[in-house]
This record gives structure tokens, sequence and C-alpha cells, in this order.
């Protein structure tokens, strides 16, 4: 045998790659979570042609598109809007939230978010909808304690 000892930089190794993927849900969730931060908007409420085809709430109105190429995403999002609340600086609001939660939890860039604005929330629509969401959590609150 031939004891001479191989000098490693002779030797090529293949190049590792690395390979991450984020599922599209995930970029749904963070948006999501980002916008129910947000005060005068309301994600699109789902009907019942979403509920038959199983679309869920959370995801109502958020679509992400991924570019693998560039390692960046494109976000489009459908709100409501509370009346009063100035649109222009909501829609800036809106998209420098979703840019800022997605970068820092992704790192990846995103190229664009277009924010559409469906629907006007009136105030007594909203004052109906926090009554609900209250009476709704004082009764989990009392199912919890027994």
């Amino acid at each position: 045998m031939d004891n001479r000892m191989v000098d490693l930089k002779e030797v090529d190794f293949a190049e590792t790659t690395f390979v991450r993927d984020i599922e599209n849900h995930v970029f749904q969730s963070i948006i999501f979570q980002c916008l129910s931060k947000i005060d005068g908007i309301s994600l699109q409420e789902s009907g019942i042609i979403d509920t038959l085809l199983g679309a869920t709430e959370k995801c109502r109105g958020i679509l992400v598109e991924q570019d693998q190429k560039k390692h960046s995403i494109f976000v489009h999002v459908e709100l409501n809007v509370r009346y009063g609340v100035p649109i222009p600086q909501k829609a800036e609001e809106v998209q420098n939230k979703i840019v800022e939660e997605i970068c820092s939890f992704t790192g990846l860039h995103v190229s664009c978010v277009h924010v559409v604005f469906k629907n006007l929330i009136s105030e007594t629509k909203e004052e109906k909808k926090q009554m609900l969401l209250s009476e709704k959590s004082s009764v989990e609150e009392f199912s919890e304690t027994f």
C-alpha cells in the first residue's frame, strides 16, 4: 500500500446547494397577523361560495406569489376600510408593515404589495363586530372557567 498523503486541495468536491422553501400559507399567516395589528381595516369576509370551496377565513383576500429565481414575493391583499380613515395613508401603513414583517421573518425581498380596498365599513358595522367579539371572548372565558 502506498501511504502517501493526499492533498485535499487537489480533490474537487461538488458544491453544496442549500434549499429553503416556504409554503404560501406561511406567508399568508404572517400577513394575517400583521394586518390584525392595524386599526381601521379588516380582511374580506368569506361568502357562501368560499365556504363551500373550503377557503379558510384567515386567508381570504391574501394572495402570495413567489419568484424562486429572484428570491422575492408578490403580495395582493384585499381589505375593507373603516369610514373616515384616509385611504392613501392607510395603504402606505399596510404596505410598509407587510414588507417589514415578511423581510424580517423570511429574509426574502417583497417585490410588490398590491392593496385593494374592496368595501367601506360603516361605524355601525364596526361597533356590532366589536360587540360580537367581546361577547365571544366573555363566553370563552366563562367556558374555560368550568
